[in-house]
């Protein structure tokens, strides 16, 4: 019996499940496997002949996620890549289409509370930020690498704050004594640097920052936008393709990409976001948007 991971609670299982509608012999692409919330719950619904091929880079999530789904023994296809290679991936493997792909893209309680590499600033801990420790660029090598210009087109780009120059500076200015290595030594300075009539009221100052610098080590938006032309193309006539976000970037690109392929039919005129009771059971579902397309017939 299937009983997803206690440190991580999949956001919109339901409405996930009402838009994929797993059926016996489908074949699903999980491209976030993360702990493998949403898949078990796929692979339930759609019982014993119902197959999905997971993809995560992060070597331990994968790990969990083998443990958590091993109750279903061959149905689970595990993919070590992120999904920006899915189609080279499938076709690898003989597949050449799929009946429904799932894209959530927000960071897993593993990554904010165990790993160990920096996604948080709630713990003091290296400035790593690499979902796949097999690449080499850290977060730390690019603050203490990148020009000002860079580091506030990160900021501002990436992560859609206002201060990013000023801060950009800042630490242009602190790496000339001593580089940044810690979350807790970036996150005091953004604070310090952003004057306090603009901290933001609801989450703590450094929080853009950080998101500006995670989607940079990982080419986040690159990979997003791959996949979202890539995926289309792997989905049989009346596949579903669903995407969770967690901020405004990520929405736009998905909202544009189902938009203008020709071979989508958006489903979604306005996100699907969490019910008030979901909310209230986790927090982390309050930003939490899915957009649904539906593969038209050739």
């Amino acid at each position: 019996m299937y009983i997803h991971d206690s440190l991580h609670v999949p956001v919109l299982i339901e409405e996930v499940l009402r838009a994929l509608q797993p059926q016996a012999g489908g074949v699903y692409v999980d491209g976030n496997l993360g702990l493998g919330g949403h898949a078990g719950a796929i692979l339930t619904a759609g019982g014993p002949d119902c197959r999905l091929i997971g993809f995560d880079w992060d070597a331990d999530a994968q790990q969990r996620a083998q443990q958590n789904l091993a109750c279903f023994g061959d149905q689970v296809l595990f993919v070590r890549e992120n999904f920006a290679g899915l189609q080279d991936e499938l076709f690898k493997r003989d597949i050449a289409a799929v009946d429904g792909l799932l894209l959530d893209l927000g960071l897993s309680s593993l990554h904010l509370d165990e790993s160990g590499r920096g996604f948080s600033f709630r713990r003091d801990e290296p400035l790593d930020m690499r979902m796949d420790t097999r690449q080499q660029v850290t977060a730390a090598d690019i603050l203490s690498s990148a020009s000002e210009e860079e580091l506030a087109d990160i900021f501002y780009l990436y992560g859609e704050e206002r201060q990013a120059r000023p801060i950009a500076r800042a630490i242009v200015q602190q790496r000339l004594q001593e580089p940044l290595r810690t979350t807790k030594e970036l996150a005091l300075l953004v604070e310090k640097t952003i004057p306090r009539r603009f901290h933001p009221k609801k989450i703590h100052a450094a929080t853009k920052v950080f998101q500006g610098l995670r989607i940079a080590v990982n080419g986040e938006l690159d990979n997003l936008v791959k996949v979202l032309a890539d995926g289309a193309g792997m989905l049989r006539p009346g596949g579903r393709f669903c995407v969770i976000t967690f901020h405004s970037l990520e929405d736009r690109l998905v909202k544009r990409a189902f938009r203008d392929n020709p071979v989508l039919r958006p489903l979604t005129s306005k996100p699907v976001v969490a019910a008030a009771e979901e909310v209230a059971r986790n927090p982390r579902s309050r930003s939490a948007k899915m957009r649904v397309a539906e593969k038209v017939g050739e």
